[in-house]
């Protein structure tokens, strides 16, 4: 791979194929560290967040504040309505957008986030899947709940092993979906990832941040705190006056779905910070298994570092990568 040494230079990024990106859990410090870098090179921050990409939501998302979207372009962040889902594929495609564009005023595209689905939108593509007909998606649901994820799975294995490898009955969204594309289009989603991912004209250099557990966890307690602190009750209140249904993909999020049975009584306050903050430590630790599979990102260890710090050695790793 030719590096990207040539992009050191302070006045911009010439003929560059290569981007940025800024990886880790929630709480691990990637928003800070992404701004923190902007000042050592020009660059723009496009978000790899499943649910910053949501307007209304914004304390229970912990999105940037404007102060610190006037230090550097945010792409991706409140763009999309609360009631409309933003599949995967669909961010993937406006994310390599942004990063086009990005690239073509001589800027550095630094992604950021914790989204596992989203930054592999980016970096490896995501294949374009086919039209999935209502009747066959209601029909598969119908049976997930007739027969069960086991049955549905038995059926996967015949029609297209490749696909049914590794899962397990608890997989049922990926058997759904799957099935789906066999039932709808004819073909295996085995052989359409092949033969349809768009692969992205640019390589990314990956970069994670990694804290140690406990200290993970004490950064995800005080930002619980804060939020609460900061509002988030109200927030909820405002979004259920206005009639947004508790049911809707943006409001099943850590931080949302619990505030929502509290306002509505069926949760006391206490149980629901307790249930926030042990939800938001189980989706840290999901995001590190998921990320922890990629070899191809270079772990930086950030226990007891600043943002900058972390930035500069960002930029030093990255203008030196081979």
């Amino acid at each position: 791979m030719a590096g990207p040494n040539a992009m050191a230079e302070s006045e911009g990024i010439t003929n560059q194929k290569f981007i940025v990106a800024i990886v880790g859990p929630t709480c691990s410090g990637k928003t800070a560290v992404g701004i923190e870098l902007s000042k050592l090179v020009p660059s723009e921050i496009v978000s790899a967040d499943s649910r910053q990409i949501y307007r209304l939501i914004d304390i229970g998302t912990a999105k940037p504040t404007k102060e610190e979207m006037s230090l550097v372009h945010h792409h991706l962040v409140d763009i999309a309505p609360l009631d409309e889902v933003v599949s995967a594929g669909t961010y993937g495609k406006l994310a390599r957008d942004a990063v086009a564009d990005i690239l073509s005023r001589n800027k550095l595209p630094v992604i950021v986030g914790g989204s596992g689905l989203y930054v592999r939108a980016v970096v490896d593509g995501l294949f374009d899947a086919p039209e999935i007909e209502g009747g066959i998606r209601d029909e598969l649901r119908i049976r997930l709940k007739t027969e069960g994820a086991g049955k549905l799975l038995e059926e996967l294995k015949r029609v297209d092993p490749d696909a049914a490898e590794g899962l397990l009955p608890q997989n049922y969204k990926r058997i759904l979906r799957a099935l789906e594309v066999y039932h709808s289009s004819g073909s295996k989603i085995s052989t359409l990832r092949v033969e349809r991912t768009q692969k992205p004209e640019f390589e990314t250099i990956q970069f994670g941040l990694l804290l140690e557990r406990k200290d993970l966890y004490r950064r995800i307690e005080k930002r619980i705190d804060d939020m609460i602190e900061n509002g988030l009750i109200d927030e909820v209140k405002e979004l259920l006056r206005r009639g947004f249904d508790p049911a809707l993909n943006s409001l099943q999020t850590v931080g949302y779905r619990e505030s929502i049975g509290y306002v509505q009584g069926r949760l006391r306050f206490e149980d629901m910070v307790a249930l926030i903050k042990m939800n938001t430590r189980r989706y840290a630790k999901r995001q590190m298994t998921w990320f922890r599979k990629d070899s191809r990102i270079i772990w930086l260890n950030a226990d007891g570092r600043t943002p900058d710090s972390l930035a500069e050695e960002i930029r030093e790793k990255f203008q030196t990568a081979p």
